[in-house]
């Protein structure tokens, strides 16, 4: 697991087209920015586990083949 410190306004780009922005801090909790292609489902953690977690790996590795290092 990669872990990174950011701070707000800060941003991370995963692949070539995901990109997760800090856009606030307060009170514990954090509000994340995501921009990603309309291809690249985002979803909670807890509305993935509802989906099924094999469908949840096959969007992460359907990310990460789409965009080869």
């Amino acid at each position: 697991m990669l872990v990174l410190t950011r701070h707000e306004g800060e941003s991370i780009r995963l692949g070539d087209g995901v990109k997760i922005t800090v856009l606030s801090s307060e009170g514990g909790k954090i509000r994340l920015g995501i921009e990603a292609p309309a291809n690249v489902r985002v979803d909670r953690r807890e509305v993935s586990d509802q989906l099924g977690a094999d469908e949840d790996e096959s969007s992460i590795a359907d990310l990460f083949s789409a965009h080869p290092r």
